[in-house]
């Protein structure tokens, strides 16, 4: 659906999209995830036509955005981070708006708004202001308004930013199902518990992606074991191995510690006389099997370095 080969962004000295090639399959969820100034929002944009890149190309079903960018449109939709409807008219005026912005017939737009509203659940609230509803049903209702012109490609901005976990659930369920209708659907967000529901991630940092694949194995590109520490204060716990270096990231969860490890043997001896020697008591330690979550911070701190 998606080919994107060796393209490049820059806004003055700033590279925010820097030498990026891969491909989006038709019928799949492809997740974008990566920290604030990554370059996620970009990379939509340019998907989307609305910017063009410095170099390289992207083809969407075949069709060279930079040489039709409207021709692409009439398939594609395209729903920013910030809500972009007007707030002025209703959930159905927006809804018609939209629609007849992509010249779906008036009658045709009736048909539809049953299918929309289904799921959405927004029909008890079509004659509300756009600008008076919640922040989950001000997201559903840019989705609805993306659909309206039935497009195959959909590109989400971080949809569920600021979205309580009932919506944000909720929302997820109406892409499962529109996955399941062959609809094509690239979303970025910064919840990787998100991340784990798309068939394949790329984690982005300045720029360019740090690990790219379904997310057993993104987890499985990390080849070190997790372990898990508990001890009797976790602050001055973490403080101590974070002093003595040499592990990597140290990730706080909670009242426990983990950290990533190549000889998990060698470690675990290491973090013992470290937390002894801080006069730190040592409950447990053990190894676990890690999120992505866990991973992605891995990776990262492996970025930086």
């Amino acid at each position: 659906m998606i080919e994107v080969r060796n393209i490049r962004k820059r806004f003055g000295g700033v590279e925010a999209v820097s030498s990026l090639s891969f491909a989006v399959k038709g019928g799949e969820i492809f997740g974008i995830v990566g920290p604030d100034g990554a370059g996620k929002s970009t990379l939509l944009r340019l998907m989307a036509g609305i910017l063009l890149p410095d170099d390289g190309g992207i083809e969407i079903a075949g069709v060279n955005v930079r040489r039709n960018p409207f021709i692409i449109k009439e398939n594609l939709a395209y729903m920013p981070q910030r809500f972009g409807l007007y707030e002025d008219l209703t959930v159905e005026e927006n809804i018609r708006f939209f629609g007849r912005l992509f010249n779906v017939p008036y009658r045709e737009i009736s048909a539809r708004m049953v299918r929309l509203y289904e799921f959405s659940r927004l029909e008890p609230f079509k004659d509300r202001l756009a600008g008076k509803l919640s922040g989950g049903m001000k997201q559903k209702l840019g989705l609805a308004c993306c659909l309206v012109h039935s497009p195959g490609l959909i590109l989400l901005d971080e949809p569920t930013n600021g979205v309580d976990p009932v919506s944000r659930r909720e929302f997820w369920k109406i892409l499962y199902d529109l996955l399941g209708e062959g609809v094509t659907i690239v979303v970025s967000t910064a919840y990787l518990d998100e991340a784990e529901r798309c068939n394949r991630v790329a984690l982005m940092y300045n720029g360019a992606f740090a690990a790219l694949g379904t997310p057993s194995e993104i987890k499985s590109s990390v080849k070190k074991t997790m372990l898990e520490i508990e001890a009797a204060d976790v602050w001055n716990a973490e403080a101590a191995l974070r002093r003595a270096g040499g592990f990597g990231a140290v990730i706080r969860e909670g009242a426990m510690l983990r950290v990533f490890a190549a000889d998990a043997a060698g470690a675990e001896r290491r973090i013992r006389a470290l937390l002894k020697k801080a006069r730190v008591p040592l409950r447990a330690i053990s190894r676990r099997e890690p999120t992505l979550e866990n991973c992605f911070v891995e990776i990262m701190e492996e970025e930086k370095a």
